[in-house]
Parts: structure tokens; sequence; C-alpha cells
């Protein structure tokens, strides 16, 4: 029953059946919110009343799409002709589908359930008595209740209610875990591997242990921990899997990074941190379960898994990595390697695939052969492969296997090129952008940036979807390591002794040896710079930019921009770059401009980049970013974040096609050029913590495709412009901590709106705080709730 389970689409882990008005607000409640916060997604009916005697189609609908059924059989439960279908309904999709049920007997005899005594048989006497329609279903009424009694649950009676219910939850979660371990993608050999990391794991100590998964990229490592992590968690009272940490340190640097570690372990947001201290005040006490997956600098275990005593005793601590002396430097020699697929489980893998399709036993043994020979039992390299081979017609897939046999030294980086030798030009453009800059970036602003160089990205992003190179998870662009370390050495290729010869410089060593010797070629059209990453002073001067004739991408950051709070920008040991008094791009081509630090008062005269799709220049020290008008057509991002001499903006009257517009943090700022209001397609405006900001200009109120408005920590904002309602298409406005008085009259208007925030506003209360009755608006009662919180 449980194989015929799986063919059904599933919504909901659990269907809750209960008698509203015994339990909806006692046990019910209590039971619900314990499965949310275990993560177990319930199915609950919300309506107090039974709105008729035929049960609905949205109701069935969920029943049948849940795996488990649990049914609270209270007191009331048989006087109700709805919940008696509902449960009619839950015995068949028991039998016809393999549902889980199970039920719990809440103050009652699960005899008299099962033999429709007392209560029970009352209940439906009196149904049989009422229409001739009940007797018409009283046996499947019967049926159902016999039948649920007869199966294993909970019997509530002189049962610690909280008790009853954390086992019940426990019960479902494991039986869940057990679910989701098995229906993880092509189980091949991973059953034994479980066991082998249990064993490594001695579940049955209370001691502290810490174990390390080593191996290559794409060899299993997190498959393997995430299905280990699953089927151990309900042992711990914590759990954590943190997956791919070491881009989270890149990306957010190490007090984030410890923040989001301790907010996933406690489940709990906007934690206070005091560095390592606060990581082992609140755990040391506590059975923990971690994951730390892909872990790529010493720092990370340092920060996070610091010393054994931070953890209380039977935790343990699984570490993935493909570095063995990372490990060993934090005394980590408990370590299981991963290994790779054996012949014959590497066989069992392709299966899956050809499965999908219609080949002939000769065709399918010929083709599985050629393909397992080219893997070398390599997981990652079989996936590739099989996903696109075995979906050919014969001719097809016996042509691409004679291109493999001439491919020289079979590696996993000529297996992984196989899909990357398949795409059209502009296709190959993309992906190597994405590999060697875009990884885990946000999907729609690598489109605005990519389409900006005529690369159709759209059709090229559904082609390296379609061939396995990337996925996307939460609208980010993501790639597997080895993908991505196969696209970068494509580039590095180009020139294995002269990276100004490339075409795309992403490493730092790289970047500093072109530009220190003056040795970047024409053949240059992307530049990512971590300034992080450098450890002497840059200068960015003409001649060294001179040749750079194709230049599309130039971006010089930081990567721990996300939480460090610099207060002077002008620093070059934090910025680490000297933009020379001559330094100057060729604009023909340049789609992106990122210039962390730039060390101007404003832009040259001559910048003119008709091309450009970003201009960001966080941290810098422009005071006015251009003089008279800049037509900029293509322009769609504009960030000065943090630029704090900032006095004003530029004229926008040229950059009509502007989406995203960030000053945060631009203290001075004073003015908004009046402008504004010609950015017809501005979605975004993001001014927080402008803190000499005071109004916005009129024109304000002309942006009608501003989705997004947040003036927070604008301090002394007094005042939105009189026709602020007619921003129709605006859904967020946060404006937490301003000097707010008075609410124009058509801020109802803004029927839109979803999301709103006034809290601490410094300004006295005002009557206009509280919408016209007139206006039928919902966010009435939410302005009349922000005047509590700003009293």
């Amino acid at each position: 029953m449980a194989s015929a389970s799986s063919t059904y689409q599933r919504r909901y882990d659990v269907f809750l059946s209960f008698r509203g008005e015994d339990t909806r607000n006692n046990f019910t409640a209590h039971l619900y919110e314990a499965l949310c916060q275990k993560g177990i997604n319930t199915f609950i009916d919300d309506h107090k009343l039974e709105r008729g005697q035929v049960i609905s189609p949205e109701l069935f609908t969920a029943i049948e799409n849940s795996l488990f059924s649990v049914v609270v059989l209270s007191q009331n439960y048989a006087s109700s002709r709805w919940c008696l279908d509902e449960l009619v309904k839950i015995v068949d999709c028991m039998k016809s589908r393999g549902q889980r049920v199970l039920p719990i007997f809440y103050n009652v005899d699960p005899s008299d359930v099962k033999k429709q005594r007392g209560i029970f048989g009352e209940a439906l006497a009196k149904h049989d008595q009422e229409s001739l329609e009940n007797k018409g279903r009283m046996q499947s009424w019967k049926d159902a209740l016999t039948q649920v009694a007869n199966l294993s649950g909970w019997d509530s009676r002189n049962k610690n209610e909280p008790l009853l219910i954390k086992e019940i939850v426990t019960t479902i979660l494991n039986k869940l875990l057990s679910l989701s371990v098995g229906d993880i993608e092509n189980m091949v050999g991973l059953d034994v591997r479980i066991q082998e990391v249990e064993m490594r794991l001695c579940l049955e100590s209370s001691d502290i242990l810490m174990l390390g998964i080593w191996g290559m990229g794409g060899i299993g490592k997190t498959t393997l921990a995430k299905a280990v992590y699953n089927k151990i968690r309900s042992q711990f009272e914590m759990c954590s899997f943190f997956e791919n940490i070491g881009e989270d340190l890149a990306k957010k640097g190490l007090i984030r990074l410890q923040q989001k570690f301790l907010s996933q372990l406690l489940e709990e947001s906007n934690l206070n941190m005091n560095g390592l201290t606060s990581i082992k005040k609140r755990l040391c006490s506590k059975k923990v379960l971690v994951v730390l997956d892909n872990v790529n600098d010493p720092l990370i275990l340092k920060s996070l898994v610091g010393n054994q005593d931070w953890f209380g005793r039977g935790s343990r601590i699984i570490v993935t990595t493909r570095d063995k002396r990372l490990l060993a430097s934090h005394g980590v020699f408990n370590i299981y390697e991963a290994r790779r697929f054996s012949n014959k489980e590497a066989f069992e893998f392709l299966t899956h695939y050809s499965l999908k399709h219609e080949l002939s036993i000769d065709d399918y043994m010929e083709l599985s052969r050629e393909v397992l020979g080219y893997a070398q039992g390599l997981p990652l390299a079989l996936e590739v492969l099989g996903s696109f081979l075995f979906s050919m017609t014969r001719e097809e897939w016996r042509n691409h296997l004679n291109k493999l046999k001439c491919t020289p030294n079979l590696k996993i980086q000529e297996v992984l090129e196989i899909s990357y030798d398949g795409l059209g030009y502009k296709e190959k453009n993309i992906f190597l952008d994405i590999a060697c800059f875009f990884k885990w970036e946000n999907k729609d602003y690598v489109i605005e940036i990519l389409d900006g160089c005529s690369f159709f990205s759209l059709s090229g992003i559904r082609a390296l979807l379609d061939k396995s190179l990337i996925t996307i998870g939460s609208n980010m662009l993501m790639m597997h390591d080895l993908i991505q370390e196969m696209g970068r050495e494509i580039v590095r290729r180009l020139s294995l002794e002269e990276p100004g010869e490339r075409n795309l410089l992403w490493f730092h060593e790289d970047i500093y040896d072109a530009l220190k010797r003056n040795t970047a070629s024409e053949k240059i059209e992307g530049i990512f710079l971590n300034l992080s990453h450098l450890e002497e002073t840059l200068d960015f001067t003409a001649q060294a930019f001179s040749r750079m004739s194709k230049l599309r991408l130039l971006k010089v950051y930081n990567s721990e921009d996300t939480w460090r709070n610099f207060k002077d920008t002008s620093n070059k040991e934090k910025c680490r770059v000297n933009f020379s008094k001559d330094f100057k791009l060729c604009y023909d081509c340049l789609r992106c401009l990122y210039l962390h630090g730039y060390s101007f008062k404003s832009l040259p005269s001559d910048f003119n980049p008709k091309n450009l799709v970003e201009l960001s220049m966080p941290y810098s020290h422009i005071q006015q970013l251009w003089k008279g008008i800049k037509v900029l057509e293509k322009l769609k991002f504009i960030d000065l974040s943090h630029s704090k001499y900032l006095i004003e903006t530029p004229d926008f009257s040229g950059v009509t096609n502007l989406k995203w517009l960030v000053l945060e943090g631009c203290v001075p700022l004073r003015k908004v050029h009046s402008s504004l209001g010609d950015l017809k397609n501005l979605s975004s405006l993001n001014l927080k913590n402008c803190k000499m900001l005071k109004s916005l200009p009129s024109s304000t109120c002309d942006l009608k495709s501003l989705e997004i408005l947040i003036l927070s920590g604008c301090s002394k904002f007094e005042e939105f412009p009189e026709n602020f309602g007619s921003l129709e298409m605006l859904k967020e406005l946060n404006a937490d901590e301003i000097a707010l008085t008075v609410l124009p009259s058509s801020f109802s208007f803004l029927r839109n709106l979803k999301v709103l925030s006034f809290s601490g506003c410094k300004g006295p209360p005002s009557t206009f705080w509280v919408l016209p009755r007139r206006i039928s608006n919902p966010i009435g009662p939410i302005l009349q709730l922000c005047q509590a919180y700003a009293l």
C-alpha cells in the first residue's frame, strides 16, 4: 500500500479530522501548533460551523492529498454527519491510496467507538431516526468507525496532555522522516552508507562527537548527510542542517553567519549576538544535531562549533567538506570517506533514467555500458549524462558516444563539459557568466543584466535547466560545485599562463596580476573583484583598463558589505582599491558597473555608457552622481547605499527605465530631485536611514509602478506629498522611526497596500492617523494599530 501512495501527488503531510465544538480551541489547536512547529505541513479546517450536510470538494481534495490522517475521536464526534462523512472518505483513502490513519481516542473508550456503544451508539441512533438519507449512509459510518478503532493509536485518558501531544508529533515526524529518506531520488547504495555513518556516530553514547564526511565534489556528501540527518534528528532537542555554509560565509560574513546558525537552532529571529559566548551559553546544555555542509574555511568550524563543551551531552556535529586537512586542523579525525558508485550501483542508478524512455534491451545495455565507462562511478556525472542520453534516438546517442570516445583523459571535467558543448553560442556565454559571476544571484536580476548583453537569457536559462547545468531555488540561480568548476576551467584554458588574455576574471590574484602588469587585453569582458581577498592596495588606472574595449561587467565589491559597519569609507585598508585621477573606462559595451568605495565626488563629465543596466557605488565618496542630464535609457539599477557624502540625487529625467533605486544609509541626503516622478518603471525605492531627508518631491506621486517604498530610519522625515494615495501599485511601505505628524487624506486610496509599518514614529499622534469612515479600505485598522505603536 505504501508504494501505491507514492504515485499520488501530496500537498499535505497530515490531515486533521476533529469535532470542532469538542477540541478546536484546546487539544486540536495545541496539536496543530506542535505539528507546525516541527515543520509538518498540516491541513486543518478553519470553518467553525458546518456549512451543510455534504462534505465539500475542497475537503475531499485535502484528504486525498495528505500522507497521514489524524482522527481525534471525541465525545461528540459521531453526532456530526460532517465528521462521519469525513471519516468514510479517510478510510477510503486508506484502502485505495495507502494513506496512513492514526486515531486519537480523546476522553472516550476505544471499545465504544469500535462497537458503537455508549455516546457513539446514541449519536448513530439519533441520525438513524432523523432521515432516510442517514439510513443509507449508516452502514458506511459504522464500518468506518469500526475500522479506525481497530488501528493502533492513542488513548488520552489518564495521560498528561502536553506529553501525549509530544509523543504523537514525534511518532508522525519519525514516520515522515523515514518516508523522506525512502523518497530521495535514486536511493542507490544509500542504505548501507547511512548505516556506516550511524556506526561512526555512536548514537548510543552520551559523549559529544564530531564526524567529517569527506570526498570530492559531486560524490554525494550532501545527499548522504541529509539522509542521515532526517533519520536521526528526532533523537535530539535541537537540529539544524546548514547547507552551503562556505558560500554563506563569503556572502554574509562571520557575524551574520553566527546569527543565522544560532537562529536556526533556537528557531528564533532577531537574536542579539555576543560572538562565540552566545553560542556556548545558549547551547551548552542542549543535545543538538548540527550538519555543516560544504565547509571550505577553518574559520567556520572555529566560530560555530569551536569546542565540544559548547554543546550538551550526546550532541553530534557532522561536517561535509572536500578538504581533509580542514577537518584535521580542527581535531576531527573521525572521518567517513564518501565513495563513488560501484559498477552495480551505477548501473542501477542509470535504470532510473532508462525507465522514462522506450529503449530495447540491447540498446539499453550498450548505452549503459558506455555511460558507466565515462562516468567512472561519479553520481553527478551519471546524472548529467543520463539526463539527456537516454532521451535520444539510437543514432543520436551513438553519435554522442562516438564524440566521447574522441575525448582524451576521461576525467570528470571532460564528462561534465559534454553538456556545455551541446549549448548554442549565446547559451555558452550565459553559462560562463553564471559559473564565473552569478551563482546564487537572484534570477530576475541576472536576466536583466544578461538581456542587456543581448543574450536572450530567458530561453538560455531554460536550456541550462534542461541540461542539468543549473537549478533554481527561491528564485536564486544555483549550480553544483563541479559544474561551476567546469565552466571556470573552460575560461582558464583560454590562456593558462596569461590571465589578461582570458575573457572573464574572478580570481583576485589573476585580476591583480593583469592590472598590476598592465597585461589586460581587449579580450576581457568581465571582472569581478572581491576586495576582502586583497592583501595589497590595487591601483585602478586608465592605462590598466585602456585596452578593455569589450568590457561588459565590472564589479569591485566587498563580500563583507552585508554586515560590516563602515564608519569611514575613505580608509584604503578597507577599500584596497585606489582609483587614480585619470581612471577611465571604455563605456561602449559596459552593462554592469559596481564600484565599492569609489573615491571621487562625481562621475567623469564624459560618463555616457548608453548600454549600462546597473550602476552601483556603495560606500562611495559621491557628492553628486552627475551634473545635468545623463541619457541612459537601459539603466535599471542604481545603488548608492552608504554614500555618506551624497547631499542630493541627480536629475533622473534621462534614466526613465530605472526599476530599482537604493539610497540606504546616505545620511546627509537632503533633497531628492523633482525628476523622480519621471521614473515611470520604478518598482523599488529604498531611502532607509537617510537621516537628513525631510520630505519627498510632489512628483513622487507620479511613480505609477512603485511597489516598495522604504523610509525607515529617516528620523527627520515629516510629511508625505498630498497626493501620496495616487501610488496605486504600492504594496509595501516601511516608515519606522520617522518624524511624521500628519497623513495626507489621500492615504486611504492605497488599495494595493499589503505591508505597512510606522513602528516607533516620533511625531505626535494625530486624528489623521485614522482613515475616514467612508473608506472601506483594509488598511484602516492597520493604521489605527500603527497609531497605538506610535503612542
